[in-house]
């Protein structure tokens, strides 16, 4: 049976032109051998499987090269070339600095240091994961660092630059390795699937990059786990995405779609399914997140090209970003933001996400619930204008009427159709919402009457059970001028207030008073400062302050506080 060689391996760049992705370091590395400027110490540095360690060996190999071609690349047929290929090169010492970080592994390599080469012109060091060190190690490493033999050159490579002492950095030459980009990992891996006669979807072999996250090594490992679950080494769109466990774009749009059209029972279904598909909620609202993200994108023609995705998924987000509002994408990723910080606090996580879903599907109501009253100035404005294109006339009494006022009826409150009965205007007969006509407008109105309409609101809020409200309103406020001001008791009832019941209960009293220049301004309670009791002492003060007696009896007996 053949030996199975991974494609990280098998594929692995011997040239410099072969890394993919970097061809900002490649360039630089070429030029300086050409030019023959190359530093005693290089630090080859960024994230995983990106070609860090690939580089330092190809340029290790290239230093020695002895048949040098016209672009600085390694000939791979003179004797350094063939023993570095056989890992048989005296010239090239690698070390792991994960497995030996030690003061004592760092002198044994500067007493190899010491000895020049045998053949070629350099004696290369390749320190992989050199982080890892210790503080007395990197000391060590310091003095043969800064001046070592002129045969001597050092490639240190490492994912956390952040780790390195900053006397060490100062001794290198930096390279900063950058992710390497979705469709640079999808050409190589189209490019691999030919040589190895796999048939491959593009749209899989990018999704493949996707998940990659910049690292070439994970594609290449993914890419092998792919081909070997294939059945006829075909590579499909829909193999990948149920191998790989990955969320389909398509839950995404589906879940945006019912979210736009407030379909709230859509998107709770939706959710059922991808939790029973066993995709964890927390990444369920990152990715929701990040679909927002790109619909946001695209809303400018210049912001297109951020999107990574295919061609036919880039025109899918494209239509549906031309359906979604700029205020609901805003208020969206606001909403799902605080959601996902508060994730991994929340007792049921799934009602934690299911509330998430409930706020973003009424989105749009409370949007339009805001431009119900005009600019709060006074007078029906523009914002009433625009209702009365879309609600039903509704014909007011003689007395009232001028002109043709839309219907406007608070959520959550009964229908206001029968506006020519008669109600009586009790605490225990709720009044309906009544259209405001022109000349009534800024009717005037006492504190008292103010209260009794305030009372019939929240009764009406205990009748429907909606008992977070209730708790909210049902409590005393304060009128200045036409502003009502109420205390609440922290920031979550605040937030409420400030978003749909404000412009609730604003419509309801404009309405029952007849006056629409009332507003509400929403303040939260300071916290109470109380101190607390802990001590003998505290504890005989705070009984002395209520019976000062208790002093005189104290002073007489020469009492302390201990008995």
């Amino acid at each position: 049976m053949e030996n199975f060689v991974v494609s990280a391996r098998k594929y692995r760049p011997a040239l410099f032109d072969s890394v993919v992705g970097q061809g900002h370091i490649t360039t630089t590395l070429k030029n300086a051998i050409r030019t023959k400027h190359l530093a005693q110490a290089f630090l080859f540095c960024g994230p995983r499987g990106v070609g860090k360690t690939t580089c330092a060996r190809i340029l290790a190999k290239t230093i020695n090269c002895e048949n040098l071609t016209h672009d600085a690349e390694a000939c791979g047929n003179c004797e350094s070339c063939r023993s570095f290929q056989n890992n048989a090169s005296f010239n090239i010492h690698e070390l792991d600095a994960a497995s030996n970080n030690s003061v004592d592994d760092i002198r044994n390599l500067i007493d190899q240091v010491r000895y020049p080469p045998q053949s070629g012109k350099f004696k290369i060091y390749i320190i992989d994961e050199v982080h890892m060190l210790s503080t007395s190690a990197f000391n060590a490493f310091l003095k043969t660092l800064e001046e070592p033999p002129a045969y001597a050159i050092f490639i240190l490579a490492t994912t956390e630059k952040h780790k390195i002492l900053p006397t060490i950095l100062s001794r290198c030459q930096i390279f900063d390795f950058n992710r390497i980009q979705i469709r640079d990992i999808a050409e190589h891996l189209a490019n691999i699937a030919v040589k190895e006669g796999v048939v491959a979807e593009l749209d899989a072999l990018e999704l493949i990059a996707q998940k990659a996250d910049g690292g070439l090594r994970d594609a290449l490992s993914m890419f092998d786990l792919n081909v070997t679950f294939a059945k006829d080494n075909t590579l499909r769109y829909a193999e990948v995405l149920e191998n790989l466990h990955i969320l389909d774009y398509d839950y995404y749009f589906k879940m945006t779609e019912a979210l736009l059209q407030s379909q709230t029972a859509q998107a709770y279904l939706l959710f059922d399914e991808i939790l029973k598909k066993g995709f964890d909620a927390h990444q369920f609202i990152v990715g929701l997140l990040e679909h927002f993200r790109n619909l946001l994108v695209c809303k400018d023609p210049a912001t297109v090209r951020l999107l990574q995705v295919s061609t036919h998924v880039q025109q899918k987000y494209i239509e549906q970003s031309a359906q979604a509002p700029l205020s609901f994408l805003a208020s969206a990723l606001s909403i799902g933001s605080q959601c996902d910080i508060h994730y991994k606090a929340a007792k049921n996580q799934k009602l934690h996400v299911e509330i998430c879903l409930l706020k973003m599907a009424h989105i749009s109501h409370a949007l339009n619930l805001a431009s119900l009253p005009a600019a709060e100035g006074g007078g029906v404005g523009k914002s009433q204008a625009k209702v009365e294109a879309t609600a039903t006339p509704q014909p007011v009494q003689a007395a009232a009427a001028t002109a043709t006022i839309p219907k406007i009826a608070a959520p959550g409150l009964k229908s206001t159709a029968s506006l020519g009965k008669p109600v009586a205007n009790s605490p225990s007969t709720p009044v309906p919402a009544q259209p405001l006509a022109t000349n009534l407008a800024q009717k005037p109105f006492t504190y008292e009457m103010l209260q009794t309409q305030w009372q019939i609101f929240v009764q009406q809020l205990e009748q429907k059970e909606r008992f977070n409200e209730f708790v909210i309103f049902n409590r005393t406020f304060t009128l200045k001028g036409s502003t009502i001001v109420l205390e609440v008791d922290n920031d979550i009832q605040a937030e409420l207030l400030t978003t749909t019941l404000r412009t609730e209960i604003l419509t309801f009293l404009r309405n029952a008073l007849q006056n629409n220049s009332l507003h509400l301004e929403v303040k939260i309670k300071p916290l109470e400062q109380r101190q607390m009791i802990y001590t003998q002492a505290e504890k005989f003060r705070f009984l002395a302050e209520k019976n000062p007696a208790l002093n005189d009896l104290r002073n007489i007996l020469g009492l302390d506080y201990d008995y």
